[in-house]
């Protein structure tokens, strides 16, 4: 008995260590969490790849999940190297919030890209964010801006922002920039739908002399169709803005199917829509497509 005895204090000292090492170990575990993740990288094909920054944030088309597609397919099969940035609330880092407009993380990547492509609606983001843009836009590289890049900003009327001149109805002292960031860098700000919204369809049609561009190589009339309207447009277009592919509005047949992908672009909707929901002739007018 006296033999056993050390053991089992041996046995009872060594027990109460490990438990004391397992209590101090969880602390450190905590801190090894991953922070969560502000925006998507898909890497490019070599160290030498261009960087493409795509800006995600509107309320309405679904950019936060466009973009990433896009960029996905930009960088597999195209070799670019990809950033996708998205809104979210500052104190809910990593959840993408369409509806918050003041908050994009990760702007600085522009600061090393060789291209932007933006798809936000109505943001009034912070001036340390928007400087980044301001940035990159005074540098001359290019620019895409898809459907609601149009009215990509809004500040509002009190706003102290220096950036304030972004907006889409900006009508101030910087006269270069009425129309706000739409009308100087893209072209136009928004006017209003050209069609139906959510009831016409639009084909796409090649403008006069886009077939010289090379931007339209493989492309015919009705080969891009969207199932949505397109916004108009002040004519004639400012600057050297050039038309590529017009907007056609197309009559859909029978009653909306949101759930239907493909409603309003079947080959039985080919009839061209003269009006629009408030009456307002369209014939056969065409506009430059902003889908």
């Amino acid at each position: 008995m006296k033999n056993v005895l050390p053991i089992v204090i041996c046995l009872i000292l060594f027990s109460c260590k490990e438990q004391k090492n397992t209590i101090t170990k969880e602390p450190e575990m905590a801190q090894e969490v991953d922070s969560p993740k502000k925006w998507l990288t898909y890497e490019g094909a070599d160290e030498n790849a261009k960087h493409i920054v795509l800006i995600s944030g509107d309320e309405e088309y679904r950019s936060e999940e466009a973009l990433p597609q896009l960029a996905k397919i930009l960088s597999k099969h195209h070799g670019f190297k990809c950033t996708v940035l998205f809104a979210q609330e500052e104190d809910k880092p990593g959840i993408v919030n369409a509806n918050y407009n003041k908050n994009i993380p990760g702007l600085e990547a522009l600061t090393s890209a060789d291209m932007m492509v933006v798809f936000t609606r109505f943001r009034a983001l912070p001036d340390d964010q928007m400087k980044y843009i301001d940035d990159y836009l005074k540098s001359g590289k290019p620019v895409m801006g898809l459907r609601t890049a149009t009215h990509g900003f809004n500040f509002p009327e009190d706003s102290d922002s220096q950036y304030a001149h972004y907006s889409f109805n900006y009508k101030g002292d910087k006269t270069e920039w009425d129309g706000g960031f739409g009308r100087l860098v893209l072209g136009e700000t928004w006017i209003n739908h050209h069609g139906h919204h959510k009831h016409q369809s639009t084909k796409g049609m090649v403008a006069i002399g886009a077939n010289t561009t090379g931007i339209t190589n493989g492309i015919s009339d009705g080969d891009v169709w969207g199932a949505s309207d397109v916004y108009g447009v002040t004519l004639p277009l400012p600057g050297d803005s050039q038309p590529i592919i017009l907007g056609q509005v197309m009559n859909r047949k029978g009653e909306y199917d949101e759930s239907d992908v493909f409603y309003g672009m079947r080959p039985t909707d080919d009839e061209i829509a003269t009006t629009n929901k408030d009456g307002k002739s369209l014939g056969d007018e065409l506009m430059p497509v902003t889908w």
